[in-house]
């Protein structure tokens, strides 16, 4: 029997319904939920989501919070940079927003 979803992929299930724009919106999210990530402990591409924001790494059996749909959210990268020391409180994008708001002002 041929494939029958190979443009629409997991949201095949969904057929004709709800409408285009959803059905790919979901797909690109449940593809990148459904795929390996790479673990933060060991390294490896063995991270799989266990429930709602609880993903474990299959190798080395570690567990860890977060994002509902992926293991690392961009608010998660910036607060581990600042915790390193890379960028500073000040160097947050919400304080670069703030202060070219600012700018636009005073001009």
């Amino acid at each position: 029997m041929a494939r029958r979803t190979k443009k629409v992929g997991l949201t095949g299930r969904f057929q004709s319904r709800y409408g285009l724009y959803i059905r790919k919106r979901v797909k690109n999210i449940e593809e990148i939920e459904k795929a390996y990530h790479v673990c933060p402990n060991c390294g490896q591409k063995k991270v799989k989501r266990i429930s709602t924001a609880i993903w474990q790494c299959r190798k080395c059996g570690t567990k860890f919070a977060g994002g509902a749909y992926v293991p690392r959210t961009d608010m998660g990268r910036i607060i581990d940079r600042v915790l390193r020391g890379e960028i500073s409180v000040e160097e947050t994008p919400e304080r670069t927003l703030e202060e070219e708001e600012g700018e636009g002002e005073e001009t």
